[in-house]
């Protein structure tokens, strides 16, 4: 067992091994996790959370390497949780090296953590909402959460973030990637990266109209940015920075920041609620009562929502519906 006070102390501390112990216990979901969770919450929620996402290739961590260099020069302590494919063989994160943030890994006022997706969808992993929680906690100012860039359905970052940064380049119909996987309607800030390519004025023009086609906002509404960088060379994160700062301020002023992280929360209880009741659920299997209802449904005696509603009424003690 883990002498959990002690182990929050240390990483308030800032110390490196008790964060990530933090972090493996969460991605473990260890028996000690309600402890760890309840130590957390009243050391919580004054840290920035930045979300990067955006197509494979499009420079994600050198865009993230970027930002963080900047907001070191600024003084602010970084934590990194890079989410990854996971290994199909041991499920860990396959990426977890992180050759391209290696330069920050002496750093101590950055923390910089892979994470696997353990096959959650969304791009992000299942534990990101408490890892983040205890990077929070452990003193970062700055979280940047870089996801696992699989596309068209890596929107979840959109409800864990402060403020959503969606990465693209040119050369590679980011413009109809973007509008097949809805990353319009998740991005608070656009970046157009390896803006020294040809054709990144034109991605950044096109990606500009698509933004305002269809688009209702009333006056004092947030406009999402669009900036060019070419974070290989950092040229464009000063500017990048100053964007995401305006949105904060934005947000700030508007109630916005304190409405996404009320959600947040609301989204991170039902997610734990659903899972206990899944894992509730999956000890059924086997039992006489599922086997009774799927042969009620084969049957013809019972449909499928019936059969749900007694079933959850069983789990629950509830009467059934209807």
């Amino acid at each position: 067992m883990v002498d959990v006070p002690e182990l929050v102390e240390q990483a308030r501390q800032g110390r490196p091994r008790a964060v990530a112990r933090l972090i493996s216990l969460v991605e473990g979901a260890s028996p000690q996790l309600r402890e760890v969770m309840a130590a957390l919450a009243p050391l919580a929620g004054n840290a920035y959370v930045v979300g990067l996402t955006g197509s494979p290739g499009v420079g994600k961590s050198t865009s993230t390497s970027a930002l963080v260099t900047a907001y070191r020069r600024a003084g602010k302590r970084v934590g990194v949780l890079a989410v990854d494919p996971s290994s199909p063989f041991s499920g860990g994160a396959l990426l977890g090296d992180r050759v391209r943030m290696s330069e920050h890994a002496s750093d101590p006022g950055v923390y910089i953590r892979s994470m696997a997706t353990r096959g959650h969808l969304g791009g992000l992993a299942w534990a990101a909402p408490q890892a983040i929680r205890v990077l929070d906690a452990a003193g970062c100012d700055v979280i940047l959460v870089e996801t696992v860039g699989v596309g068209q359905s890596e929107v979840d970052i959109a409800s864990q973030a402060d403020t959503t940064v969606v990465l693209l380049a040119p050369g590679m119909g980011d413009g109809i990637q973007a509008a097949k996987a809805g990353i319009l309607e998740i991005g608070d800030v656009y970046a157009v990266n390896k803006a020294d390519r040809d054709g990144a004025d034109a991605t950044a023009r096109e990606l500009n109209h698509m933004l305002g086609l269809g688009e209702a906002r009333a006056p004092g509404d947030w406009r999402p940015p669009i900036v060019k960088t070419v974070a290989a060379r950092a040229q464009g994160t000063d500017e990048l920075v100053e964007a995401l700062e305006k949105h904060r301020a934005w947000s700030e002023e508007h109630g916005v920041l304190a409405e996404r992280r009320r959600a947040r929360a609301a989204r991170e209880v039902e997610t734990i609620a659903v899972t206990r009741l899944r894992e509730r659920i999956g000890d059924l299997r086997g039992d006489r009562r599922l086997s009774v209802l799927a042969e009620r449904i084969t049957a013809g005696e019972l449909d499928p929502y019936a059969a749900a509603d007694e079933l959850i009424a069983g789990l629950t003690g509830e009467e059934t519906a209807g």
